[in-house]
């Protein structure tokens, strides 16, 4: 079940958005939304909590606060929901960047594009729910994918970062690689594996985090770190745009 919220205040473009959603759960076996409908960001805002929501569909016109100012409080809140402008000003979309916003819908829309950008809604926060076991001497632990910044492997230990501290796991880093390459986990170091969504900057030799935690890129992963950073950073780039 993923919670869709639609700040709309034109009845009949909300209208339209919740019969898309519909339309979208009927052709797609187990996808299911559970939706509400906002008048105005203030309404949005006024109970949000964070995680509350998976996907934002933002009308940018609307009464007492515009769609653009809500989004930047929304993602004060909750940085990880998808967020879709719905608008009739592109120009104003194009600054969605700053907002981390998936993509916009042009007024009047189609549903077939409407169809697009739930699709890749939808995929996003399947990705996001990803997780991993991680197994050691006491048993195991599920982690979110979208939760470890890095994996760091010390002798035969793997230790996994998240926001609230470290847990170890038994295996080799290898191993890790294996498994989480191909979920945007890129190998910067003999050490470490880290976790492009966390990476904030690259300059010369050092990954700083999100967090502000540094960390070394080892001379001999340089080339194939760089390579598959740019090649991850595209894809999104594609997306952003399907």
């Amino acid at each position: 079940m993923f919670r869709v919220a639609v700040v709309e205040d034109e009845d009949d473009a909300a209208d339209k958005l919740l019969a898309c959603l519909r339309g979208y759960a009927d052709k797609h076996d187990g996808i299911a939304f559970d939706t509400a409908v906002f008048e105005d960001p203030v309404g949005f805002l006024k109970t949000l909590r964070a995680g509350e929501w998976d996907i934002v569909f933002m009308d940018i016109e609307m009464p007492n606060m515009d769609g653009m100012e809500g989004a930047h409080r929304f993602r004060e809140i909750d940085h990880d929901a998808v967020l879709i402008f719905v608008t009739n000003m592109a120009q104003f979309a194009a600054q969605g960047y700053e907002v981390d916003a998936l993509s916009y819908i042009l007024k009047p829309f189609s549903p077939a594009d409407v169809d697009r950008k739930i699709a890749r809604a939808v995929q996003l926060r399947n990705r996001d729910a990803e997780s991993v076991l991680v197994a050691h001497r006491g048993g195991t632990q599920r982690l979110l994918l979208r939760d470890i910044a890095y994996i760091e492997v010390q002798r035969h230990t793997l230790h996994y970062h998240i926001a609230n501290g470290v847990v170890d796991g038994v295996g080799s880093m290898s191993e890790a690689e294996d498994a989480l390459s191909r979920h945007g986990f890129l190998r910067c170091g003999k050490a470490f594996l880290v976790n492009i969504r966390h990476i904030a900057a690259v300059a010369g030799n050092e990954i700083t985090l999100v967090n502000g935690e540094t960390l070394p890129i080892g001379r001999a992963y340089r080339r194939s770190f760089l390579e598959a950073m740019a090649a991850v950073a595209g894809r999104e780039a594609g997306d952003a745009k399907a």
